[in-house]
């Protein structure tokens, strides 16, 4: 298990294939950060699908409106809710969307991000400036990398779970 520093801004994401650790980037996007946490904790994200997955791009979830697999999921709606939480202020820095970073999905609106979020699968630089960058993953990216392709998947991924480490 890759060294966990600071455990209240640490999650973990259970996929098919084992555990992605992601480093939140509260020092840089606080807003974002603690929206996550607050999902994480809600127990929103469980069973959230990823309902947009481009190969050599990023795998998009967070749809905790449309996405659950429980809660009569519809796979065509998934990627057009958000949560009962308001709208989060863009919190673009100068940080880079690199392999693994975490990035806040939106609308037209930078101040329309709510709960979704992708991961990059390579270098997004064009990106830059543009989507806040919240986090990194710090361990487990070749399960990121297994996640089903598709705009959506036939039989999309889901997150399994999402925990903040200090509570895990």
């Amino acid at each position: 298990m890759a060294e966990i520093k600071d455990p209240e801004n640490t999650i973990l994401m259970e996929l098919k294939d084992g555990t992605v650790v992601i480093e939140l980037l509260a020092d840089v996007a606080p807003e974002h950060s603690a929206r996550m946490k607050q999902l994480a904790r809600d127990g929103a994200y469980d069973n959230v699908c990823f309902h947009r997955v481009i190969d050599g791009f990023m795998a998009q979830t967070g749809d905790v409106q449309n996405g659950n697999m429980e809660a009569g999921f519809n796979i065509r709606m998934a990627g057009t809710g958000g949560s009962d939480y308001p709208n989060l202020p863009a919190e673009f820095s100068k940080l880079p969307h690199d392999r693994g970073t975490l990035g806040a999905a939106r609308s037209q609106n930078p101040d329309s991000a709510n709960s979704q979020f992708f991961i990059n699968f390579k270098d997004n630089h064009f990106l830059n400036g543009q989507y806040t960058v919240y986090g990194r993953v710090i361990e487990g990216m070749e399960h990121v990398d297994a996640i089903v392709r598709g705009e959506p998947p036939a039989s999309p991924d889901r997150m399994v779970s999402v925990k903040v480490a200090a509570d895990a």
